[in-house]
């Protein structure tokens, strides 16, 4: 059975320009799904209606069973940018979600700092985002979004402005946290590498429509050295072919 369910979705900015176009697609518990597309295909605005922050036009989204209506606490999101707030620790950041709403308990602030572990932020609880480097303010977003354990997890492309080493160790450690946790992940990317590298599938989207999705059969967990065999780039050309219409 489906977890999430993005059911024949149409939306438009102003009843104008249609952005997402009668799309539809399933993802069942425990599975990581990337969506890739070039840069205004759509593929934002769609993980945005699948979490309620965007309601379609026509069709409807359903998570557990329940028609998406607005954001939950059923729900983690990561954004590209940390968004992390300057005048607060690194342990009150990961709690603003609860904090927002009223002070947190100590199951609360422990669950906080077990997070902080998780992504290898143990000593740096009582640090400032500005003591920070960029890949370590990418890992306290993770940790706060999911703060509230949510079942679902959406990120929007949290990796981009990171270099390749970081980005390959945050990879890493997303996997082994999603495992942990018993996520189900929808990720949003341009990187087809880290696409086929962290997902169970990988959709490919155009002017607002799904047109391709493959199935990655590559053994888990993954490791480093699959980025180097022959069956990885195969899967990597294949998305790269659907993408480019099999351009060079």
């Amino acid at each position: 059975m489906s977890f999430l369910i993005i059911d024949n979705v149409t939306y438009s900015y102003g009843g104008e320009k249609t952005i997402i176009n009668d799309t539809s697609w399933k993802i069942k518990k425990g599975e990581f799904h990337s969506l890739l597309g070039r840069s205004g295909c759509g593929k934002t605005t769609l993980l945005k209606i699948a979490s309620g922050l965007l309601h379609p036009d026509k069709g409807a989204v359903y998570l557990e069973n329940e028609k998406v209506l607005k954001p939950s606490t059923k729900i983690g999101f990561v954004f590209q940018s940390p968004t992390l707030l300057e005048w607060k620790t690194v342990i009150d950041n990961v709690l603003l979600p609860i904090t927002l709403k009223r002070k947190p308990n100590k199951e609360e602030r422990e669950r906080a700092r077990t997070l902080l572990k998780m992504m290898k932020l143990n000593d740096y609880d009582q640090h400032y985002p500005t003591e920070l480097s960029g890949g370590q303010q990418s890992r306290v977003a993770i940790a706060r979004a999911l703060i509230h354990h949510p079942s679902m997890l959406f990120l929007d492309e949290p990796f981009a402005a990171l270099d390749a080493i970081t980005r390959e160790e945050l990879q890493d450690d997303l996997l082994t946290l999603c495992d942990h946790e018993k996520m189900t992940v929808l990720f949003i990317t341009h990187d087809i590498s880290e696409a086929v590298y962290l997902s169970d599938r990988v959709a490919v989207m155009k002017a607002g429509e799904i047109t391709y999705d493959l199935n990655v059969l590559l053994t888990k967990p993954r490791r480093a050295a699959d980025r180097y065999s022959l069956s990885f780039n195969e899967h990597c050309l294949k998305v790269r072919d659907a993408m480019t219409g099999g351009r060079v």
